[in-house]
């Protein structure tokens, strides 16, 4: 049966396949520059990973299921598209467990710069360290201001973005030397270090020392967003962001339909449309194809190579990250008396991430075996942004736990998915209660059916869910932000004239940021 899609015109100058952030904000660029737009979405709803869901049955509690926290989002595409969308900051940015001569303590980064001089000194024993953190950090914000605005400007070559940072040690340390190098140069305190080196492990298998350097552009993106670094909170939520950019992107005039999955591209359409392409989909009731002047694909370098049917690209994208929500009753108390658990869970709280905790766990997991002591980071979105609970929920000082481990690679699930991840959530919540003065188990809330309310997502559910490739957060391996990693003048560029690549995949893509949109958006405008 042939679909006709119930589209308002039969050719249009941009169709996107995928309505994912980037494809929203992609949208709306084109169709207020006067473009006719079509998006065409698998699911049966916008947002891709960037969702706010109840994933708990009978519980009003709107959680960011997949994607959280908002750092790499240009201020200009807020402005530029008109949102209504707002990220609060937190107020402390980390805090990190610890036990020192058999007493609990931790390090607090955050609360004030006495505050965070006074927990360095406390942890280490001098203020030594917190002075390496000071200059450390200088570096990396000095590069933040001069790279992020090139994120949404044509791709400068590398010799354009050394001069524009203009600074010869903080490039050979960001982009030369593997992050290892400056970690074990800057600091000496094991726990800091591995506070340090953890930006560089998001979503991101690899050793401190890895001579690819993927450590590395991890870590930069994971530094430079807003030109401060800073990780914010999307108030409502991820799906705050995503449902104010398909509105954008409708009251500009684009078409948006879900239930429509994008499952060929035809470069070579001869149609008789006057279009250089036509994209074929399903729906629930048959296929059908729409003609396009420009396709833009929201999906990742492996379905765009299947849309066109093409080989895909190798080596395969291959996640390492276990994703884990949570509602509590409360939060729970901690073991270290110097610091309140509203404080310690409102930044991001690190668990088993000492420098040389995360080796162990990296070299474990590369020889197939799950981390003995799996590393995490938690932070409670509610405490920033109480909105996402429901008032009654609020009133009773319930709270949601975001939870992302590290380490383990998308190869460990595959003999038994299900059963390898009951076994790493456990082990995963046993290295959080070593530090906590009660069971997490003991703050869980119950959903409607009587069950504690917490998920868990491997890397094979979210290639399950949502396609990501191996369950690969970026689609793939992060690259530089400069010419030379392909892509053509705006890094999201192929092959195929009329075809740009505007997902996670794209140069300068990976987190919410928007950008392989706008630089899609700006390629097809032919800016």
């Amino acid at each position: 049966m042939t679909d006709t899609g119930g589209f308002q015109q039969d050719v249009y100058d941009a169709v996107i396949v995928g309505g994912g952030h980037n494809g929203l904000v992609a949208a709306a660029y084109l169709a207020r520059a006067g473009r006719s737009v079509l998006v065409l979405e698998r699911l049966g709803h916008t947002g891709g990973a960037a969702i706010s869901t109840r994933p708990f049955p009978g519980v009003d509690a709107r959680l960011s299921r997949y994607s959280y926290l908002v750092s790499l989002l240009p201020a200009k595409i807020v402005r530029d598209l008109g949102l209504g969308f707002a990220v609060r900051k937190r107020t402390v940015s980390s805090y990190t467990p610890a036990e020192r001569s058999g007493r609990p303590t931790g390090l607090l980064v955050g609360g004030g710069e006495a505050r965070t001089r006074e927990s360095f000194a406390r942890l280490t024993g001098s203020e030594r360290e917190y002075e390496r953190w000071r200059a450390f950090y200088g570096t990396t914000g000095r590069v933040a201001q001069r790279v992020f605005p090139t994120l949404t400007e044509p791709l400068p070559t590398r010799a354009e973005l050394r001069a524009r940072i203009d600074d010869e040690a903080a490039w050979r340390m960001l982009f030369e030397e593997p992050l290892g190098v400056a970690v074990e140069r800057s600091f000496e305190d094991d726990l800091v270090r591995g506070v340090v080196l953890t930006d560089g492990l998001i979503g991101t298998f690899a050793d401190a020392h890895d001579p690819s350097l993927v450590q590395n552009r991890c870590f930069l993106y994971h530094v430079i967003g807003g030109g401060t670094g800073d990780w914010d909170v999307p108030v409502g939520g991820m799906g705050a962001l995503t449902d104010a950019l398909a509105a954008a992107a409708r009251g500009a005039g684009a078409e948006i339909f879900t239930g429509h999955e994008a499952i060929g591209i035809d470069t070579d359409a001869t149609g008789g449309t006057g279009a250089p392409a036509e994209v074929t989909f399903r729906t629930a009731t048959g296929e059908g194809r729409v003609a396009a002047r420009k396709v833009l694909v929201n999906a990742s370098p492996r379905t765009l190579a299947a849309l066109l049917g093409e080989s895909a690209p190798q080596p395969p994208a291959e996640g390492a990250q276990l994703k884990v929500n949570m509602l509590l009753r409360r939060l729970p108390k901690l073991r270290d008396p110097s610091v309140d658990p509203r404080e310690a869970f409102a930044g991001t709280f690190h668990i088993a991430e000492g420098y040389a905790e995360l080796a162990r766990a990296y070299a474990q997991a590369a020889e197939g075996e799950l981390p003995a002591v799996p590393p995490s980071e938690i932070y409670c979105h509610s405490l920033t942004d109480p909105g996402i609970l429901g008032p009654e929920l609020a009133a009773q000082g319930y709270h949601t736990l975001t939870l992302f481990g590290l380490h383990t690679p998308a190869r460990l699930f595959e003999k038994a998915n299900e059963e390898t991840r009951e076994v790493l959530l456990t082990a995963t919540l046993a290295q959080l209660d070593a530090h906590l003065a009660e069971p997490l188990t003991d703050c869980l809330a119950m959903d409607g059916d009587g069950r504690p309310c917490i998920e868990a997502k491997t890397p094979l559910d979210l290639e399950r869910d949502l396609r990501l490739p191996g369950g690969h957060i970026f689609h793939g391996d992060l690259s530089w932000p400069y010419a030379g990693e392909g892509g053509g003048r705006w890094g999201v560029e192929t092959a195929h004239p009329d075809v740009l690549l505007c997902g996670a995949g794209a140069v300068r893509g990976g987190g919410v940021s928007g950008v392989p949109g706008h630089n899609a958006a700006m390629a097809a405008l032919g800016r």
